[in-house]
């Protein structure tokens, strides 16, 4: 091999400012985490091994789950999937506009703007205060959860979506354009094709990530497998608890397997 070849495999020399600028952001990370230590109780991360006997008898509990009201829990699982559902489907028509109006190739300051703290409000709120929110104008029940979700997820899937749109080709608007369409024609037939099987994949991530949220939004009173499940770990319950827990992941695993065939045949 000759001395131009040897040359050639030696990595690429970083200038001195990336390397300290490497160096600032790993070395800021660690100071976090040392900062952090103290108010993040790790100090308590002995008391794991410690109170093993604590572990042991709720680990013997939970390994023997009681599945003698399995046809309340798939019941309750079914309705979460519906809360997760329409809370989804609610997000992507709002989400759509906002994309939208939120993208810097597509719409001017004036409107970009605005749009885009509204997403940053709706992303910001976590789902437990939104559904709190529609439970006292509602009553307790699943439309609540549906509702929480449904204005987070917008906000999420609508700053989604604007990032896809920003990073379309510009050569099918303009071929559009060329032909003397109107701005709207310009975004159905110029920009929607190219964003759309992305757009899909991103609705369909969040609907995986919305059938736990729903989970949780049970807390609340939202209704679905959540409500069920808090129930039984108030009353210490944890063979039920260890039920509930296998349903809902063989749940949200069959949604992850449909999902992943949904986006392999978009994609």
């Amino acid at each position: 091999m000759s001395a131009v070849d040897t040359a050639s495999l030696k990595p690429p020399v970083r200038a001195f400012s990336d390397r300290l600028f490497d160096y600032l952001v790993w070395g800021g990370i660690l100071a976090l985490l040392i900062i952090s230590f103290g108010p993040a109780e790790m100090k308590k991360l002995p008391l794991l091994f410690s109170n093993s006997d604590n572990m042991r008898q709720f680990g013997a509990e939970f390994l023997n789950p009681d599945f003698t009201q399995w046809k309340l829990y798939v019941a309750q699982m079914w309705l979460t999937i519906q809360i997760a559902l329409w809370g989804t489907g609610i997000a992507v028509l709002v989400a759509v506009p906002l994309g939208l109006a939120g993208a810097r190739n597509i719409s001017p300051p004036w409107i970009r703007h605005p749009v885009r703290r509204l997403m940053d409000v709706l992303r910001s709120v976590p789902d437990l205060v939104i559904g709190t929110v529609f439970i006292v104008a509602v009553g307790l029940g699943p439309f609540a959860g549906v509702m929480a979700l449904a204005l987070n997820t917008g906000g999420v899937l609508g700053k989604l979506f604007s990032e896809a749109v920003e990073s379309i080709d510009k050569g099918p608007v303009e071929g559009v354009r060329a032909t003397g369409a109107a701005p709207l024609q310009e975004i159905v037939w110029g920009v929607i094709p190219q964003v759309a099987p992305l757009w899909t994949s991103y609705a369909l991530y969040r609907f995986e990530s919305n059938s736990r949220a729903a989970t949780v939004l049970g807390l609340i009173g939202a209704g679905g497998i959540g409500q069920v499940l808090f129930d039984n770990l108030n009353s210490f319950s944890y063979s039920n608890v260890a039920a509930i827990a296998l349903v809902i992941v063989i749940a949200v695993s069959l949604i992850d397997l449909l999902s992943q065939a949904i986006r392999g045949r978009l994609l």
